[in-house]
């Protein structure tokens, strides 16, 4: 402490006073006036040395503690509840680097995170890149027309599928990033589904699959592009788990709370253990298709929730899966 330049400095300056005024009070008052103002004017250096100390100490204990934050090391809790400048100052630091802290641990999940789904990115673009290969090599060294016309089929459904991956992709980085301006306009319940199923109308006749659509006479307020993509992909997802002969039911209707869509199939359903998860990106669940990515469903729910919206899914396996879509009147 002796090392440190103020408490020099304060020790220096209370004796040369104390020295001084003692000076003065012998010459005018003698000996014992003297002696007085020596013991008074020590004990005042000593009080103010030993508050300076204590300053001095708390000021080089939070500088130990900014060190270890700085290092990287275990976040040190402060137990001090006094008053005063130091105390203040003490919490304030505290606070400081525990949202330093936190923001370091998301940052290190966010990481974590990424470097997942770019591995799943690789393991989706690998499996039709090697196929596009291979079929690549057997149209060349393959004579028969129509078997190199088999070989050109598979390589376009390759590519549409890496070109639906890519796009989704795409799509799912500008809602995280919030470069997506969401510009919501009113539409009937019944145009917006009309307009969902419209894509899906071939594939469903040639399925045999029968379209039950039930819709009350509301009107929803919502980005309407981006409600169709969310809408469209659920009806993918019900259509391409659903045999010959099942039935797709939608509906809307409204409540004081909320506006509803509800879709629901007669497929497979889905795992119980599987419904927590269906949600996330890359997640495949058992009754997965072999050429299912798992991003769609979370492109949806991306999308109804950046309308503060819900998705919600019950499914029984064996009997079909419903998906309650809520577009809610006020944030909740």
């Amino acid at each position: 402490m002796l090392k440190n330049k103020d408490f020099h400095n304060l020790i220096i300056f209370g004796m040369t006073g104390t020295l001084l005024f003692a000076a003065c009070t012998f010459i005018f008052g003698g000996i014992i006036p003297a002696l007085i103002t020596i013991f008074f004017g020590a004990v005042l250096t000593a009080f103010f040395a030993h508050i300076t100390s204590k300053r001095l100490k708390a000021l080089e204990q939070l500088n130990e503690y900014l060190t270890v934050v700085l290092a990287g090391g275990k976040l040190p809790e402060t137990q001090e509840q006094e008053e005063g400048e130091v105390s203040i100052l003490r919490t304030n630091i505290y606070k400081a680097a525990s949202m330093l802290s936190y923001q370091n641990e998301l940052l290190k999940k966010d990481k974590i995170r990424l470097a997942d789904s770019i591995a799943d990115i690789s393991h989706q673009l690998k499996t039709p890149l090697t196929s596009m290969m291979v079929m690549n090599d057997l149209i060349k060294s393959e004579d028969d027309p129509a078997k190199r016309e088999e070989f050109l089929e598979t390589q376009s459904n390759q590519l549409d599928r890496m070109n639906w991956l890519v796009q989704t992709l795409l799509k799912l980085s500008k809602l995280d990033a919030g470069t997506i301006e969401l510009k919501k306009a009113e539409i009937t319940a019944k145009n917006l589904i009309s307009s969902a199923l419209k894509p899906f109308e071939i594939q469903m006749e040639l399925k045999n699959i029968e379209t039950k659509a039930v819709t009350s006479d509301i009107t929803l307020n919502c980005d309407i592009n981006w409600t169709l993509e969310a809408i469209r992909n659920i009806i993918k997802n019900c259509y391409e788990h659903m045999e010959s002969g099942g039935t797709l039911e939608i509906e809307a209707d409204d409540t004081n709370l909320f506006s509803r869509i509800t879709i629901k199939d007669t497929g497979c359903g889905i795992a119980k253990e599987d419904i927590p998860h269906i949600f996330e990106r890359f997640y495949k669940g058992k009754n997965s298709g072999k050429d299912s990515v798992g991003i769609g469903l979370a492109l949806s729910k991306a999308i109804i929730e950046d309308q503060h919206g819900e998705i919600r899914v019950s499914s029984t396996e064996g009997v079909g899966t419903t998906f309650d879509i809520r577009f809610y009147k006020t944030i909740i």
